[in-house]
Formats: C-alpha cells, sequence, structure tokens
C-alpha cells in the first residue's frame, strides 16, 4: 500500500495508492467524508469502500483533501475539493494508461464531490455513494445523471435521513436509461458502526454483476446509452421494510 504523493492545484496531495496485479485492472477514486468534521482518507466507510473495489481487482486511489493530513492548501468549501478530486484522477488514469474502465466513489461530502466529478469526466464508467448528502447540498446539477451507478444509505442515519435520498432518487427516476441501484441497509448509521461488513458485500455484490455486463458493453457505447440494460437493477428497488429487509 505505497504512499503517494500528487502535484495538486495547492500544492502536495497526500494519498496512498494499491495496485493491481492486472496491467489492464480498472480504476477506482475513493473520496472521503467532510475535512472540517474529522474526514480523512483512513476514515473506515473509505477504507471498506477502497479494499471493497481491490477485492473486485481494481487498481485504487484515495487521498487527503486539501489541508488533511499531509496535504497542503486550505478547505475551500468544496470547489477546491473538486479540483483536488480532479488532479487525483488525472494522476491515477496517467499512472494507468491501459485501465479498462474508471470508477468514482465516495462517502458523505466525499459522495457529493464524486458526483460532481462524474459530471464533468466523461470517461467515469460507474460510481458508488454512500451516504449522499441529500439534504445538505443541491443535487439540481444532475441533470441529467450521465451513467447508472450504486447508492448505499443507512436506515437509521441522523446525519442524513433515507428519507431526502429517496426524495433525490425520485427525481432522477425520470431520467431513461440511467439504472441507480439502491441499498438501504436496516439500523445502519450514518457512519455504519457494526455494519461496515456488509457495506463491503453489498458493494462488491454490485461491482460483480456490473462487470458481468461490461465485458459486453464498451464504455463508450455504455456512456452513450446511458447504460440502458436490463439485467442491472432497475432505477430504484423495492425500499426496505421496517422489519429490516434489505
Amino acid at each position: 500500500m505505497p504512499d503517494v504523493v500528487i502535484n495538486g492545484p495547492a500544492g502536495r496531495i497526500e494519498a496512498r495508492y494499491l495496485p493491481s496485479s492486472q496491467p489492464d485492472a480498472g480504476v477506482a477514486l475513493i473520496l472521503h467524508p467532510h475535512p472540517l468534521h474529522g474526514g480523512t482518507m483512513n476514515n473506515k466507510v473509505v477504507y471498506t469502500l477502497y479494499n471493497a473495489f481491490s477485492k473486485k481487482g481494481f487498481s485504487v486511489l484515495r487521498f487527503n483533501f486539501r489541508g488533511i493530513g499531509r496535504s497542503q492548501g486550505q478547505f475551500d468549501n468544496g470547489e477546491g475539493e473538486l479540483s483536488d478530486a480532479a488532479a487525483a484522477l488525472d494522476w491515477l488514469q496517467n499512472y494507468n494508461p491501459n485501465a479498462k474502465s474508471c470508477w468514482i466513489a465516495g462517502f458523505s461530502f466525499g459522495a457529493w464531490i464524486a458526483m460532481q466529478l462524474l459530471m464533468r469526466r466523461p470517461e467515469i464508467e460507474s460510481f458508488v455513494a454512500v451516504g449522499l448528502p441529500a439534504n445538505m447540498y443541491d443535487f439540481s446539477f444532475l441533470a441529467p445523471c450521465p451513467t447508472s451507478g450504486f447508492i448505499v444509505h443507512g436506515q437509521n442515519d441522523a446525519v442524513v435521513p433515507h428519507e431526502a435520498v429517496e426524495k433525490l432518487l425520485k427525481k432522477l427516476s425520470h431520467q431513461r436509461g440511467i439504472n441507480l441501484h439502491y441499498d438501504l441497509i436496516a439500523n445502519a448509521d450514518h457512519f455504519f458502526n457494526q455494519h461496515l461488513d456488509l457495506l463491503s458485500q453489498k458493494i462488491e455484490e454490485y461491482l460483480t454483476n456490473f462487470s458481468k455486463i461490461a465485458k459486453t458493453v464498451s464504455v463508450t457505447s455504455r456512456r452513450r446509452q446511458h447504460l440502458n440494460q436490463g439485467n442491472i437493477d432497475n432505477l430504484i428497488t423495492a425500499m426496505d421494510d421496517d422489519d429490516g429487509k434489505d
């Protein structure tokens, strides 16, 4: 798990990179939660995402936003952090020129930044958003959402009530050809305490199912057709029952 230093727009970016053994492996960039509320690349949910992608054969990069750890600069209310993420993605792609796919993933604030980067970088094939802060930030920029992806939330999240995420998903459901798989994990809080293993399992399952379809569809055509495929779950899966089904 080598340490990496990336030249970012505000100076040095501290990162950790876990390469795949396959030279053409897909790449995944993982973004951490809010820098002013204790968010770092060592957050447990971020680490869970990092390991889940690695287990499925990706080369994975996580990093500290500006002003966190050994990353230079100071918090910039999301604008600078988006630039940091773009610089990190540039590094990851330059280091893996033969990568067969490119993914973005984030937790909480990091999920908000991830979705913005998704809109700006058409080479990003898909995404995983955990604890999407739909009640804190404006997501109107997802008009339309350019590709399908996976949104995971905790049923008992007191920071971002799951109803806020579901309201956003209903708005996005009007976009034809986009399939957003939604999983509400029973009894999980915002940080998925005591549910990290299940979170990892859900992510790995989604990546496995996605890769089966990806073998027959090119990245270019997938973005052009907005993943119009029947084998990935429908836009919004059935909402969890109060009795704990997920």
